[in-house]
């Protein structure tokens, strides 16, 4: 069953990935067809270095463009939630995590901005899972990849303002 849920993003997060697509579905894949063939040309594709790793750039590039493809249809384009006490896709989070204070945004890190510094957990992920939906002075606890429970604790919810 395919993955609808929304993800949020602001215009420029979406317009620099739309940019990125057209560049990846466009001159990159001309490029890597490119090299694959003049690789091909070289002669035994079994010991051929230049294919095998032309091959897996492509590779690589396609899962890109698949992962982009998917975000794009499942955006919801536009200005950050305001904050309203509630965490929520797109609201940067103030919380105590295992006794550490911490400050974080939720949501896809795609829409982190360049020179903004903010950690960025996922919904889906285990700590964006427990955070969402609750309130200032809630807690919660998750398990972290190690198999930990984790206590945490929201002090304070923002609205997302970028770099």
């Amino acid at each position: 069953m395919p993955d609808t849920t929304e993800t949020w993003l602001s215009q420029e997060a979406f317009d620099r990935l739309q940019a990125e697509l057209d560049n990846l579905t466009g001159p990159v894949r001309v490029e890597i067809a490119k090299r694959i063939e003049e690789a091909r040309d070289e002669g035994d594709l079994k010991e051929n270095g230049g294919y095998h790793a032309a091959k897996d750039d492509q590779a690589q590039i396609e899962a890109r463009i698949l992962q982009v493809t998917h975000l794009l249809r499942t955006a919801k384009v536009g200005e950050a939630p305001a904050a309203n006490g509630v965490v929520e896709a797109g609201t940067v989070v103030k919380a105590t995590i295992a006794g550490s204070k911490q400050t974080f945004l939720v949501g896809n890190r795609e829409i982190h901005e360049a020179g903004d510094d903010l950690d960025v957990y996922s919904e889906s992920s285990p700590i964006g899972a427990a955070v969402l939906g609750l309130k200032i002075g809630e807690s919660a606890t998750y398990t972290a990849p190690s198999g930990k429970e984790i206590a945490v604790e929201i002090l304070d919810v923002e609205t997302y303002r970028g770099a």
